[in-house]
């Protein structure tokens, strides 16, 4: 049965979601939260889960500033339930974590991240939750179809390696600009898709990103911001 408790250590649940239950992880920060942030994993069928490292590695770049982080298991991974759906059936369940977490932390602002396959569900699921704030780790451009993409209007980062080994760099960059010419691109020089031995300048990244779109001053910090 699902549950969707969330305790003053956060932790593991699940919860109901279209194809069955969604299996997540409740990252919280050390003070109230004053920002959710939801996060998604690469590529299910390349073993991508919630526990990948640099999805892990976006989320505590959130929690260091203050959101309670919520990471998941998309359809078919873990104890997620249903069966791969190509990012449409991901897409439903990023928006359903989404409304859930935003049930738990009411009024405070909803942050996104993805990596890789889970920029593109992000930034799919985007459109529909309209977030303050997206920050996407190596998008695979011209590996998905991102032609529906609408042009986020929101402050968006983009985190990119030079040496990717499976998303070309300069495809990134020229689709991100096209998008959205405001956007924040942040190229690592010699890093490969999988930031192996980067992963502390990706936090250093994403945290420097987050501390200039939703500075601290005037966000919601009162105890009462957090549901239990």
């Amino acid at each position: 049965m699902a549950s969707s408790t969330v305790g003053p250590d956060g932790g593991r649940r699940l919860i109901a979601g279209a194809a069955g239950d969604i299996e997540l992880i409740v990252d919280l920060p050390a003070a109230a939260p004053r920002a959710v942030a939801v996060c998604c994993h690469p590529h299910p069928l390349f073993g991508g889960t919630l526990t990948n490292k640099v999805i892990h590695t976006v989320a505590r770049s959130f929690t260091a500033q203050g959101a309670a982080a919520v990471r998941f298991n998309f359809r078919g991974v873990g104890a997620s339930q249903g069966a791969h759906d190509d990012g449409i059936g991901e897409t439903d369940d990023l928006v359903t974590v989404a409304d859930w977490a935003r049930s738990r932390w009411p009024d405070l602002p909803l942050w996104l991240g993805g990596f890789s396959f889970g920029s593109y569900v992000a930034l799919r699921g985007a459109a529909r939750l309209a977030p303050a704030l997206l920050v996407t780790v190596a998008p695979p451009v011209g590996r998905w179809d991102f032609s529906s993409i609408a042009a986020p209007s929101f402050p968006w980062l983009v985190v990119q390696g030079s040496e990717d080994e499976l998303v070309p760099a300069a495809g990134v960059v020229a689709w991100a600009q096209t998008l959205q010419p405001a956007v924040r691109i942040a190229m690592l020089d010699g890093a490969t898709h999988f930031f192996h031995g980067r992963l502390h300048e990706l936090q250093d990244t994403v945290s420097a990103f987050v501390v200039d779109a939703a500075p601290a001053a005037g966000a919601a910090s009162d105890a009462q911001a957090y549901i239990e």
